[in-house]
């Protein structure tokens, strides 16, 4: 008998092999082969292929997940209790995190595509966050939001790094919110500077 898998076990598949392959490629790189991924997942690379049309589909999947997760925990910590359970939590996120060091480590248009998303994900969080009076205007929102999305993205960059080859993601994500959660909300908060000094003289020197 023929048997027709249902919509709906067409998407748990698809969604089990979609994270698997999130898993594979932050802990292989984007080396790793369809056939090693569909081993990982428990089916044949045919049915891979099927759901996702080839390497390069599947890529652009995780790519959009990996997004899509992003945006919903900003949304979750847009209140300060919000963004200590999001911590809390933290160990989910290592795998896709691992998977955010591959791409930007690898380069090419995908990386180039995920930073650009992540930067206007960033514009609409704060933006978001300026209308309800939680962050400061801006001169300028889409040059502030692509500091700070290059800044956290340099950061992690870097730690992961200095970490070596060997890093275990979710001892290493710990450690670095662990790190830097304190200093960064206090520069969040009370700002660096004592006065508007270098801010006039740039703003007078670049008018």
């Amino acid at each position: 008998m023929l048997y027709m898998r249902t919509a709906s076990e067409d998407l748990t598949t698809k969604a089990r092999i979609r994270d698997t392959a999130i898993g594979v490629f932050g802990s292989q790189g984007f080396t790793a082969g369809v056939r090693s991924i569909a081993t990982a997942a428990g089916v044949s690379p045919g049915l891979l292929n099927h759901h996702f049309g080839s390497k390069d589909g599947l890529r652009t999947a995780c790519d959009e997940h990996v997004l899509r997760v992003i945006r919903e925990s900003k949304a979750a910590s847009s209140a300060p209790a919000g963004m200590m359970e999001q911590l809390a939590r933290i160990d989910e996120y290592a795998p896709l995190v691992a998977y955010i060091v591959r791409s930007f480590s690898a380069g090419g248009t995908l990386a180039r595509e995920l930073f650009e998303h992540m930067v206007d994900d960033a514009v609409r969080y704060i933006d978001d966050g300026v209308r309800d009076g939680r962050f400061t205007p801006s001169r300028d929102s889409a040059a502030r939001a692509r500091f700070l999305t290059r800044q956290n993205v340099g950061g992690l960059l870097l730690y992961v790094q200095m970490a070596g080859p060997d890093v275990d993601f979710r001892e290493a994500l710990s450690a670095l919110g662990d790190e830097i959660m304190l200093p960064a909300l206090e520069l969040y908060t009370d700002g660096l500077f004592t006065d508007s000094q270098a801010l006039d003289t740039y703003l007078e020197a670049t008018s």
